[in-house]
């Protein structure tokens, strides 16, 4: 079962998406997502160029040993670029891999350990009485679990609140859009929020909140400490993890769980958080952790030492990486939850897939492999656009995080 052809597919329905797809010489085909938000083209680039030479005449079957090649045959490891464009490879070779078995891809590894993969949705809004409104709207959705996310008073924008409250996409120019930011304004006003959510709402829904790394971690131990009342499933990038000792400090100040992640690309990023128990999910994701094969050996890591999954599952992973997170979500021992963010309906249409939402849960799909694809013709009507996540500045003008 030979490789004998490589396709990289560049397309833009609402938002930018990069896929590979690969054809052996018997006529099977598996695609992976090589998605990196803002930087798609270097991607592609990388593929184009370097990777897809190497794929040709490869024995498909070989999953394991293609991901060290591509991996250990790079002087340069590691690092966004090359691990998401690996992690379309393997993900493509797991879509295959499942066909030429005639079983889906969670059957391969494994089978499954849950009946469904529990979910989680954004409500978002500018002020709390529209937060209390999304939140609604999902529940009535049959979500059992919501992320929150408000509106700063003084602050003209804020990072993780929209517009459009289903499609949320925060790519918005080709050049970084800037906006102000106050930590002081958002660490007084952000447990309000949430008291008022738990009152309307009641101690069993699972209320989860993004930091988007924008504090210190002093900064984020307090803002646990000041959710503590308000019992969080997680408190998720509270800090830069650059510096995983940072996140000690941390834990020292609250109880609230720490989810972190989505940033990460390999094993190497987390170690340490998950060995000393400084997490409680670890959110890496298939697009950007090298695949199905590489970040089960994360969660792996994370079970032995009672860290649950959390996967990363923004606009900006195609239908193609949704697809093998569920696959690998269901499979797992230490699942926790899954981020789904719903994709626009044009998207859907280039990446017709099997899996579905039902009851606060998504279910894999049955079908041979991922059970997913791309519609070529289609998605050749959508160029790209080039766009990019925006910034933010504090109100002295000093560039901070998102």
């Amino acid at each position: 079962m030979k490789i004998v052809d490589a396709r990289v597919i560049v397309t833009s329905p609402g938002r930018n998406f990069v896929t590979l797809k690969l054809i052996t010489d018997d006529g099977l085909t598996g695609v992976g997502d090589a998605t990196l938000n803002g930087r798609e083209l270097a991607v592609a680039a990388y593929l184009t160029e370097h990777v897809v030479p190497a794929l040709i005449g490869r024995d498909a079957s070989r999953i394991e040993d293609t991901w060290q090649y591509l991996y250990k045959g790079a002087y340069w490891r590691r690092g966004p670029v090359t691990m998401t464009a690996i992690a379309a490879v393997d993900t493509a070779l797991w879509d295959i891999k499942g066909k030429a078995a005639g079983m889906p891809v969670y059957q391969l590894l494994g089978g499954r350990s849950r009946e469904g993969v529990t979910v989680y949705g954004h409500a978002n809004a500018e002020d709390t009485e529209g937060v209390l409104a999304e939140v609604a709207r999902y529940v009535d959705l049959g979500y059992k679990a919501v992320r929150v996310q408000a509106g700063v008073p003084g602050l003209a924008t804020t990072y993780g609140v929209s517009g459009d409250k289903m499609f949320y996409e925060p790519a918005d120019a080709a050049i970084p859009s800037e906006a102000v930011w106050s930590t002081e304004r958002y660490l007084t006003h952000t447990p309000s929020v949430f008291a008022r959510v738990r009152d309307e709402f009641g101690p069993q829904l699972r209320l989860l909140h993004d930091v988007h790394h924008r504090l210190t971690p002093i900064e984020a131990g307090r803002l646990g400490k000041s959710l503590e009342p308000y019992a969080l499933t997680w408190m998720e990038d509270p800090t830069p993890a650059e510096l995983q000792q940072s996140l000690r400090l941390i834990r020292q100040h609250t109880t609230t769980p720490i989810a972190i992640g989505e940033v990460f690309n390999t094993i190497w990023d987390c170690q340490q958080l998950i060995a000393e128990q400084l997490i409680d999910y670890i959110r890496a994701t298939v697009v950007h952790a090298g695949g199905i094969t590489h970040l089960r050996r994360i969660f792996d890591l994370a079970a032995l030492h009672q860290v649950r999954s959390g996967s990363h599952g923004a606009t900006d992973l195609s239908p193609v990486c949704m697809s093998a997170a569920l696959h690998l979500d269901i499979s797992i021992p230490n699942f926790g939850l899954q981020e789904y963010m719903r994709h626009t309906a044009e998207t859907d249409a280039v990446f017709p897939h099997g899996y579905h939402f039902a009851d606060g849960y998504l279910h894999p799909s049955e079908e041979p492999g991922l059970g997913v694809d791309i519609d070529e013709e289609l998605a050749a009507q959508y160029p790209y656009r080039p766009a990019a996540l925006p910034v933010n500045r504090l109100e002295d003008g000093t560039l901070h995080s998102w």
